[in-house]
């Protein structure tokens, strides 16, 4: 009896796994970028867990007020890794990428922003704004603008409605704008026809149609006043100029010099108070219209907040220069010698130009920037003073170990501009 052949085992056929496959999304990664995804996504859900987004946002709120940015951008980051389209969150992301200087970030967050809700919230096109230049930027402040008119007429039309109605809206939108938020809109406008577009076919009307604007949305709107007064000198209408400029002043400057008052609160004063940057601009101003005392009481209070900016060091020097030249010409013109306390006068301000401008070369070195003219104008008003200062004549010098700033500070060194 011969022997049949065996036949082939027939494979079974495998199991299906229904089981979803954790990798999924994982293709192509190397296992170190594996592990980090997984750890992000075990510390997004640890984080939704742990805490609501509104946690989160108010704990991102809180570091913006102490100005860290790095611990807000983290908490609202988590605050995003639980609900990616929420606008608060995307708002203020975008505001803290702009104060890190993380640009292609914050366009990135508030194109996404604009894309949810390109209706509501105009905080948004500020930013993208302040992001861009030229006429792209005037856009996207123009429809910021559009925003916020909107919001305040819908304001308007709720003005009779019950109280508890105007709050549930703020909570939903989590911005309530005013006027003066539409003034500062158009201040921004303003600027970038007295800067970036100022070369432009009716940029000068443009400004100050703009600027007008600004003031009749609030009136009292310092930087609105000192961009009037900044159109008016590059106009050659000075005195008309230095009204504006010294109204402007006037709403703030004394509030910040009596700040240390029992009846008045830190935050009531800088609320009134401008952007550094803008204060810079007020002490240029001041000094081309010869107000040099009030140009020093704003230097100081610069200098006092921030330490590290060059342009603010070479200002005060060059105002105390002037002062010096000032107070020996008219001695000159009365035909007489100077008193003994007069002389001491001359000497204490030829110091103080020296100390300050002293300053300002070592700190320019330090941070390496990028501005030639104010250099070279530094160096030739220490020759007249009698060279620079040593350490042990006056003031301390910038410390050796001084850190550099941020790029824009280094930006900020231009001489004498409107």
């Amino acid at each position: 009896m011969g022997g049949q052949a065996k036949g082939k085992k027939k494979n079974k056929p495998k199991r299906k796994d229904h089981r979803p496959n954790q990798d999924v999304g994982f293709v192509g990664l190397s296992p170190q970028e594996r592990m980090k995804l997984r750890m992000h996504e075990k510390a997004k859900k640890k984080t939704a867990e742990k805490y609501s987004v509104q946690q989160l946002l108010e704990k991102t709120q809180e570091s913006m007020d102490s100005f860290d940015f790095e611990m807000a951008g983290l908490f609202c980051q988590r605050a995003l890794d639980v609900d990616s389209n929420n606008l608060q969150a995307l708002d203020m992301l975008g505001h803290i990428s702009c104060e890190l200087g993380h640009m292609q970030k914050a366009k990135e967050v508030l194109l996404r922003a604009v894309e949810l809700s390109p209706d509501v919230g105009h905080s948004k096109y500020m930013n993208l704004g302040q992001i861009h230049t030229g006429q792209e930027a005037v856009d996207y402040y123009s429809r910021g603008i559009h925003v916020l008119l909107s919001a305040l007429e819908k304001q308007e039309t709720v003005a009779q409605a019950a109280a508890g109605a105007a709050a549930a809206m703020t909570d939903e939108h989590h911005e309530l704008p005013t006027a003066k938020d539409v003034s500062v809109a158009y201040c921004s406008i303003a600027e970038i026809y007295l800067t970036d577009l100022c070369m432009e076919e009716g940029a000068a009307e443009k400004c100050r149609e703009f600027i007008e604007r600004a003031l009749k949305y609030h009136h009292d709107n310092p930087e609105a006043l000192q961009l009037m007064a900044s159109y008016l000198f590059s106009t050659e209408k000075i005195q008309e100029g230095k009204q504006y400029l010294l109204k402007s002043v006037g709403l703030w400057l004394p509030a910040q010099k009596e700040s240390a008052a029992p009846c008045t609160t830190e935050e009531d004063v800088q609320n009134e108070v401008p952007p550094y940057e803008s204060r810079i601009t007020t002490a240029k101003l001041l000094i081309e219209s010869e107000e040099y005392e009030t140009a020093v009481d704003v230097l100081e209070s610069l200098l006092e907040e921030d330490d590290e900016v060059v342009q603010v060091w070479y200002l005060s020097g060059w105002v105390c220069y002037l002062q010096w030249g000032k107070a020996k010409e008219q001695r000159e013109a009365e035909g007489r010698g100077a008193t003994e306390e007069e002389q001491e006068e001359w000497k204490a301000l030829q110091e103080a130009a020296r100390s300050y401008l002293t300053n300002a070369k070592k700190l320019y070195n330090k941070l390496r920037c990028d501005d030639q003219p104010m250099l070279e104008h530094a160096e030739q008003l220490l020759g007249e003073l009698g060279g620079e200062m040593e350490a042990e004549e006056g003031e301390p010098a910038v410390d050796d170990d001084y850190e550099p700033c941020s790029d824009e500070e280094e930006d900020d060194g231009t001489p004498m501009e409107h």
